[in-house]
């Protein structure tokens, strides 16, 4: 559609709109009563207009320059909607910044249009919407003045999208904040999103807005919402559009609400997730070699090109080999080599196994050749390929540096090696159910002789030791309902709410012991042990690496720290260790 050259069209719809538009309503409900505290009004196309949109009609309007019009329009008709039915609460009016901002509307005008029906001002909040790009956000507040002075509020919507900004949000100081869908869809389930809408609350205090969460469609996000301390939602779940307001809430939402189980929250479960970076960003171009080449093009090219640690040999395209500068300086170094070796192929001093590593993939996932027994790379560096095809070369040096600090990076949110969370997170979560007075179980993990094994097969099968344990205390535990931290170590504590919480925690001590076999060698684990040193650097023998769980039940009166229940854990694990047993259950004394 070309709004410009449709002139008729949309006189013709303006001049019906008075007739051809309704209003629907949107609940805004408080979140610690679930009370309806207000209602958004919308405007819709009827069928009078024809087979048109509420946005085809605003762009209509903003292509003839009419938009503040028809808003005014749109609000005399969403207030006297409002003012026919008299609902309690307040009323939310979507206007853009044009209609306060065009010369050609005057205040007085905007005041009589939100008093249509007979709506007091002071019932009303004005939504400014994110249709323009507001140049002058001071110029605005001005603006808005006349209005506040008789009773106005104001909310910014769409926050965190479109083109509400935080020099708005400071500049006109609204007693509302609408937090976008966006960042409210899957908020349960998304660290990022948490993260950006806890700085959102401390932004909100220190300015004196109320925050709305919208979009609000899974129960789960809107747990979330209200542990976060945000006062207001709305969305689907809550409500949809209707010509009709409403006293209350759908009592099966709020049924919901009643939670017997506090949401796990969200937590990395990688390094810095929203900075991804792959071997694209270490690729370093560099001309390739073919068979044809001889040993002294190597020597011109490694002449001309003084930082090159090494050359690609490829054929039709695919890398079969690599010439690594120190090797190929010291073979061309010794006596009579240049004068023998000149003249025949590159290939003759290429290492023919190079590795080879797609451009796309991740610098974590390169971790794993960091753990790896095969080190060459520190000295050859790798080759970059792109579906196959030479692309170019890559060091060890930076891929070394890159992962370390990505590591770094990561273990400010998580374990750096499981990027499971760690101390913090645990005892933050362990407070949130205390708060709740929610019964639940605090289980300890700590494994068996883990430091023989660790000292006799090095600290990479350790690490995969680790990593085991991990994987199988996630995969056994329900995620909506059950939180694994990594403590440090080989220590974990497991924080349980599911209903057969013992008869997970005593699964995932059967499977470890049984899938840790793997990890020895055939010798070890046909004598059911090993032999090293103990602490005192005497020779002993070690059974095979096993799991212990301590577990303690929470239950009413609940203890006032988490520190208190971290410490009962642990005293159940050390009884399961000392009794040699998978799992303890800690009785009989109070939490």
């Amino acid at each position: 559609m070309v709004f410009s050259r449709d002139h008729s069209r949309f006189h013709s719809l303006l001049d019906r709109a008075q007739n051809g538009l309704a209003a629907v309503f949107q609940p805004l409900v408080r979140l610690d009563t679930m009370d309806v505290v207000a209602h958004e009004g919308l405007i819709r196309a009827t069928k009078q207009l024809g087979n048109i949109s509420t946005p085809e009609l605003l762009n209509l309007a903003r292509a003839e320059g009419r938009l503040g019009e028809f808003e005014l329009t749109a609000a005399r008709i969403v207030c006297n909607a409002f003012a026919a039915q008299n609902p309690r609460g307040r009323l939310l009016v979507n206007l853009s910044a044009q209609a306060f901002m065009q010369g050609s509307i005057k205040p007085d005008e905007l005041l009589a249009a939100l008093g249509t029906g007979g709506v007091d001002l002071s019932r009303i909040t004005v939504e400014l919407t994110e249709r323009d790009i507001v140049e002058e956000p001071a110029r605005l507040a001005h603006a808005l003045g006349y209005l506040r002075a008789h009773g106005v509020r104001f909310a910014l919507d769409d926050f965190g999208n479109g083109h509400s900004n935080f020099e708005m949000w400071n500049e006109i100081h609204p007693e509302v904040v609408k937090i976008d869908r966006y960042l409210i869809h899957g908020l349960a389930k998304s660290a990022e999103r948490m993260a950006i809408v806890r700085a959102l609350c401390q932004v909100a205090e220190t300015l004196g807005a109320d925050l709305v969460g919208e979009g609000v469609e899974d129960a789960d996000d809107l747990h979330m919402l209200r542990e976060l301390g945000i006062p207001y939602a709305q969305g689907f779940l809550l409500g949809h559009p209707s010509p009709w307001t409403v006293d209350k809430i759908d009592d099966t939402v709020c049924t919901g609400l009643d939670a017997t189980v506090i949401a796990v929250p969200p937590h990395p479960r990688g390094p810095v997730t929203q900075r991804p970076m792959h071997l694209g960003h270490l690729v370093i171009e560099a001309p390739a070699l073919t068979a044809r080449n001889t040993n002294s093009d190597v020597i011109s090219i490694f002449l001309q090109l003084a930082d090159l640690h090494a050359l690609a040999v490829v054929e039709e395209g695919r890398p079969i080999g690599l010439v690594n500068r120190r090797v190929f300086s010291e073979r061309m170094a010794q006596p009579y080599t240049r004068e023998l070796y000149g003249r025949k192929s590159c290939t003759t001093f290429m290492h023919e196994a190079p590795l080879l590593c797609d451009v796309r993939q991740s610098l974590e996932s390169m971790a794993d050749i960091l753990r790896g027994q095969d080190q060459r790379y520190l000295s050859d560096g790798f080759v970059i390929t792109r579906e196959g095809q030479y692309l170019g070369l890559g060091t060890g040096e930076s891929l070394v540096r890159r992962v370390t600090e990505l590591r770094i990076e990561a273990a400010r949110y998580a374990n750096p090696l499981t990027f499971l969370p760690g101390n913090i997170p645990v005892t933050e979560h362990v407070a949130r159910l205390l708060r709740a007075e929610l019964p639940f179980s605090v289980a300890y993990v700590d494994l068996n002789h883990f430091k023989p094994f660790n000292d006799q097969y090095g600290y990479f099968r350790g690490d995969e030791m680790i990593r085991l344990l991990a994987g199988i205390l996630t995969a056994q535990s329900n995620p909506r309902s059950d939180f694994v931290g990594h403590i440090g170590g080989d220590d974990f504590l497991l924080v349980l709410q599911s209903d057969d919480w013992e008869t997970r925690c005593r699964h995932m001590v059967e499977l470890f012991n049984q899938r840790a076999r793997e990890l020895f060698n055939e010798e070890d684990i046909a004598r059911h042990g090993i032999v090293g040193e103990d602490r005192h650097g005497n020779t002993q023998f070690f059974p095979l690496t096993t799991v212990a769980i301590g577990a303690v039940r929470v239950l009413p009166p609940f203890p006032g720290h988490p520190e208190t229940l971290a410490t009962l854990a642990a005293r159940a694990k050390r009884h399961a260790k000392r009794a040699q047993v998978g799992f303890y259950l800690l009785a009989g004394e109070p939490a």
